[in-house]
Formats: C-alpha cells, sequence, structure tokens
C-alpha cells in the first residue's frame, strides 16, 4: 500500500468519524433492525461486524464463534430485512455501515 492511499484512509476514517451522527440518523430504523435481529448474541454481534464483504460465511462462522446454522438463520433475517446486498451471496456485506463501538453504545 502506497503512502497516497494510507493517506486518503486515514481521511476517509476522520471523515466518518465526524458524519456518525448524521450517519446514525439516517439509518436509525436499520440500525434498530440489526439490533434486534442480533439480540444479545455476542457471537452474532462479531459475526455482523465482519460482514464486510471481504470474508466467506464459513470464515466468518469460525471467526466469530457462531455456529453455521445460527449463521444461516442470522442471515436469512439480515437479508429479509433489507440489510445485506443482494449480490453477496458467498461473502455477505451489509449496506449501511456500523461504528465499531456500535453494541457497546446498546448496552
Amino acid at each position: 500500500m502506497n503512502e497516497q492511499t494510507e493517506l486518503l484512509r486515514e481521511i476517509r476514517d476522520l471523515i466518518l468519524i465526524a458524519a456518525e451522527p448524521a450517519i446514525a440518523k439516517r439509518d436509525e430504523k436499520r440500525r434498530a433492525s440489526v439490533r434486534e435481529i442480533v439480540g444479545r448474541s455476542k457471537p452474532k454481534e462479531k459475526a455482523i461486524m465482519l460482514m464486510n464483504g471481504s470474508r466467506t460465511q464459513k470464515q466468518i462462522a469460525t471467526e466469530a464463534g457462531i455456529d453455521q446454522g445460527a449463521l444461516s438463520r442470522c442471515i436469512k433475517a439480515l437479508r429479509e430485512t433489507e440489510l445485506l446486498g443482494k449480490d453477496q451471496e458467498a461473502n455477505p456485506k451489509l449496506v449501511i455501515t456500523l461504528p465499531t463501538n456500535f453494541f457497546e453504545e446498546a448496552q
């Protein structure tokens, strides 16, 4: 990765931090749906945070410590509420962004 790319990523991250209140307001209903689907399940929380399109379902299950059946049900619920991209069959990706402390905020 070159220096310019790294700089652009840092700028993007700073903009996202500044924009988070507006993003949270815009995505309020969708974020509430995510919380409802996850409930109090720590493995589901971890799985949701790993859904960025770069991992397969199997990789997410392994990294999150969730069994494949529970992950499949979670993904199905996310698809039904239109929280996953339609083209992400193999590598699930949320259609909204969540801050890294998203589930901590709810507690």
